[in-house]
C-alpha cells in the first residue's frame, strides 16, 4: 500500500514574528498540561466507582458492568439509566476495594440517568459544573471502568456542545456535550471532568463507527434530574411533543423584535401531539413559556417540569419574525 505524501512545514514560519518556537516552552506546555490531568485524576479517582449487575442470588454471575460517581457524602452515586436497566442486584465497588450493595434511589429512562443509594457515609463527593458555560477546545477528562479496566483516566476536549440524542426509551435528549476523550462500553455513568475536577457531563454514549466522536449528558440536566430523583423517585415532566434545539438571533432581529438574543428552536413536531395539535412546526423558535424568559433548552427543561404537567400553558414563539401566541396543555411524559 503507498503512503500519501506528506507535507512537512519549514521551520522558517512560526506562530509569532517569525521566531521559532523553543522546545522547552513545547516542554513546558507539556508539563502543565500533563500535571492538570494527573492532578485532576488524583483528586476525582476516590468518587469514581464500578457498578456491577449480579445475577439474583449468584455473586459470580455478572451480568453488565458500568460506572458512576458520588454526589454527596452520604452515598448518593449518579450514573446511567441504562446501566441498571439490567435486572439483578447493584454492586457499587469504591477505589480501596469497598462493596457495598445499591438500592435505586431514582431512574429517569428519558435522560439516561439514575441515582443510586449505598449504606455508607463520609464518600467523596464530586461537584457539578456550570455546563452552559462550556466551550468547544475546553479539556475534557473521562473516568471509568471500560472493558473491565478499572478506573481508566483518558483525556481530550469538548468538541462540541447542544448535541441531540435518542435515549432507550425513544425521547430526544437535548443539550449533550461532545467530546474526543475516548469512551467504551463500561465508561457509561462515569464523569466527564474539567481541568478544576467539577462534572461538566454523565458519559452515556459512542458511535462505534467513528473515532473520537463521544457523548455526555450536560452537568446542567444532570444537576436538576438528579435532584427530583433523590426527592421523588422520578420525574413528572409536561410533554409538549417537540425536539428543540438552542439558537440565537441576531442582534438586529432581537432589537427589533425587543425580544433577548437567545431561544429554543423546535426542530421537529410529533405526530398526534400536544404541539401539533397547536400547529406548532419546525422553525419555530420558543422565548417565553408562561410569561417566563426561555433562553436554553435547561430553562425550558426546569419550566416543563412538576408544576407544568397537566395544566395549560401559555407559549410564545418568533414565526418568520413575528410573535405568535399558543395556549397548549401537555401531557404528563411517560416514564
Amino acid at each position: 500500500m503507498r503512503m500519501p505524501a506528506l507535507k512537512l512545514l519549514s521551520s522558517q514560519y512560526s506562530l509569532s514574528e517569525g521566531v521559532a518556537p523553543r522546545a522547552d516552552n513545547d516542554a513546558a506546555l507539556l508539563d502543565a498540561y500533563s500535571h492538570t490531568v494527573s492532578s485532576v485524576a488524583e483528586r476525582v479517582s476516590p468518587s469514581v466507582v464500578k457498578i456491577s449487575i449480579l445475577r439474583k442470588n449468584r455473586r459470580d454471575a455478572v451480568l453488565g458492568t458500568g460506572s458512576g460517581f458520588f454526589i454527596s457524602p452520604e452515598g448518593y452515586v449518579v450514573t446511567n439509566a441504562h446501566v441498571v436497566a439490567v435486572q439483578g442486584d447493584i454492586e457499587v465497588r469504591t477505589l480501596d476495594g469497598g462493596r457495598y450493595l445499591a438500592t435505586i434511589q431514582g431512574n429517569d429512562p428519558h435522560t439516561d440517568l439514575a441515582v443510586l443509594k449505598i449504606n455508607g457515609f463520609d464518600f467523596r463527593a464530586l461537584e457539578f459544573a456550570d455546563s452552559a458555560v462550556l466551550r468547544a477546545g475546553q479539556i475534557a477528562i473521562a473516568l471509568g471502568n471500560p472493558y473491565g479496566f478499572d478506573y481508566t483516566l483518558t483525556a481530550g476536549v469538548v468538541s462540541g456542545t447542544g448535541r441531540s440524542l435518542r435515549a432507550q426509551s425513544g425521547r430526544l435528549m437535548d443539550d449533550i456535550i461532545q467530546t474526543d476523550a475516548a469512551l467504551n462500553p463500561g465508561n457509561s455513568g462515569g464523569p466527564l471532568i474539567d481541568s478544576a475536577g467539577r462534572v461538566i457531563g454523565v458519559n452515556c454514549a459512542i458511535i462505534p463507527s467513528a473515532q473520537g466522536i463521544c457523548f455526555a449528558i450536560a452537568a446542567n440536566t444532570a444537576q436538576f434530574v438528579v435532584m427530583h430523583l433523590i426527592r421523588d423517585g422520578k420525574i413528572r415532566r409536561a410533554y409538549l411533543g417537540v425536539g428543540v434545539s438552542n439558537t440565537r438571533f441576531p442582534r438586529v432581529v432581537a432589537r427589533t423584535l425587543q425580544i433577548g438574543e437567545t431561544g429554543v428552536m423546535v426542530t421537529h413536531v410529533e405526530s398526534r401531539s400536544p404541539a401539533a395539535a397547536v400547529g406548532l412546526r419546525y422553525g419555530d423558535v420558543i422565548i417565553y413559556l408562561n410569561g417566563e424568559t426561555v433562553t436554553s433548552i435547561d430553562v425550558l427543561h426546569r419550566l416543563l417540569s412538576q408544576k407544568a404537567a397537566l395544566a395549560q400553558v401559555d407559549l410564545t414563539v418568533i414565526r418568520d419574525n413575528r410573535r405568535l401566541n399558543f395556549k397548549i396543555m401537555p401531557t404528563e411524559l411517560k416514564s
